[in-house]
């Protein structure tokens, strides 16, 4: 008996030093922001992150997205090695690798999901002085509750306390103001007015202005002018889940294939999607490719229900589960001549059923998962982009 309670102290002293130690990390870096949001949130700290080093400020960044990264402070990055899957930890870990740079500044982007997870991470890892949610869309209903006030509600858990905080949510905001105000901290909504078409073309890829705008205003609250910082952003690296678009010619027809798969909640791939054609010139061959997987069948489903409002000619259904999302497009009365369950066929087969579905022009959009099992996914954006560089 008095083995366990002499155990069990030393195992409380141990977590309580450990924890003193993170917080003597915490508190050596002055500037923390904390980035969440439903979409836009490895952008938008690659954005930051590029922003504040433009600016001369040593930063380090974190990325969790597509590909999870370090951002180091000479523009360069770091793979994150997990042997045991993704785990809010891990940002106790980067607290202490970045501190060992002695930073000005560190941006880290948010890795929970679960609303507790996402109070933890906030209040006893990261204890922002400056947060960021970028939006409050219908994404991780099971894990955040069935409507998007709820959403708003567990990203107001990465709030800081007595800090400073900014949006571009615009119709959730009065929840994310009502914490704010609770922990008295000042939340400033933004709107992408002051950012021209002509400073986003200077972009290597397809960014949103909500994001550059955001990134400038947590820019200027850390001291770094405008231009300086749009300068920096202008001129960094992309995301690898990053909304790019890829373009070759073969047998007389011109294919662009657009990375859309990173934003696989409904809203935001039907903005994407119209963003994308609302411009093309009649004549053009629009087809979707939605990826699923076996684990994520509801958004598959949600995916598939935004269809009604998009003007495509044909769904290409790959991935995991083609057939059973099928069952579910059908049910819901999409055109059948329109819907084809393709399933996991070698990239040759598939980009030979896409040409003969083809006109002169077309123009491929790949949403839903990235990753599957097979990376699937990924493959198609790999074939894509080595197709634009004549590789295959």
């Amino acid at each position: 008996m008095y083995v366990l309670i002499i155990a069990t102290l030393i195992l409380i002293g141990n977590w309580a030093l450990e924890y003193y130690r993170h917080l003597r990390y915490v508190n050596a870096i002055p500037i923390r922001i904390h980035v969440n949001g439903t979409r836009g949130k490895s952008s938008l700290t690659r954005l930051i992150s590029a922003g504040l080093r433009a600016g001369g400020l040593v930063t380090v960044g974190k990325t969790t997205g597509t590909l999870p990264r370090i951002l180091l402070p000479d523009g360069k990055e770091a793979s994150i090695v997990r042997l045991m899957g993704a785990n809010i930890i891990e940002q106790k870990y980067i607290f202490r690798y970045a501190a060992s740079m002695k930073p000005d500044a560190i941006v880290i982007e948010c890795m929970a999901v679960n609303p507790a997870y996402q109070w933890i991470t906030e209040r006893k890892f990261v204890r922002s002085t400056i947060g960021v949610i970028t939006n409050a869309r219908p994404d991780h209903l099971d894990l955040m509750g069935s409507t998007v006030q709820s959403v708003a509600m567990c990203l107001s858990n990465t709030l800081p306390a007595k800090g400073v905080a900014f949006t571009a949510e615009d119709e959730q905001f009065h929840i994310l103001k009502r914490v704010a105000k609770q922990r008295h901290t000042k939340l400033h909504k933004i709107r992408p007015h002051d950012v021209t078409d002509e400073e986003m073309a200077e972009f290597s890829y397809i960014e949103h202005k909500d994001n550059v705008q955001l990134a400038l205003a947590v820019c200027a609250q850390a001291g770094v002018s405008r231009e300086v910082a749009l300068k920096g952003m202008q001129s960094s690296n992309p995301d690898p889940g990053a909304l790019k678009k890829y373009s070759h010619n073969n047998e007389n027809k011109e294919f662009t294939f657009y990375n859309v798969f990173a934003a696989n909640d409904p809203s935001s791939t039907e903005f994407i999607f119209k963003l994308i054609t609302k411009n093309l010139e009649d004549g053009v061959t629009k087809l979707l490719i939605l990826n699923n997987r076996a684990d994520r069948y509801f958004r598959s489903q949600q995916l598939v229900d935004i269809c009604h409002n998009l003007n495509y000619d044909y769904l290409l259904l790959t991935g995991e589960i083609p057939e059973k999302v099928y069952a579910y497009a059908m049910q819901e009365n999409l055109p059948k001549e329109k819907v084809l369950p393709i399933g996991q066929i070698p990239m040759e087969e598939l980009y030979t059923k896409i040409s003969s579905l083809a006109k002169s022009k077309a123009h491929i959009i790949g949403i839903g998962n990235i990753a599957d099992q097979a990376k699937y996914g990924a493959s198609i954006v790999k074939f894509f982009k080595n197709k634009s560089n004549g590789k295959n």
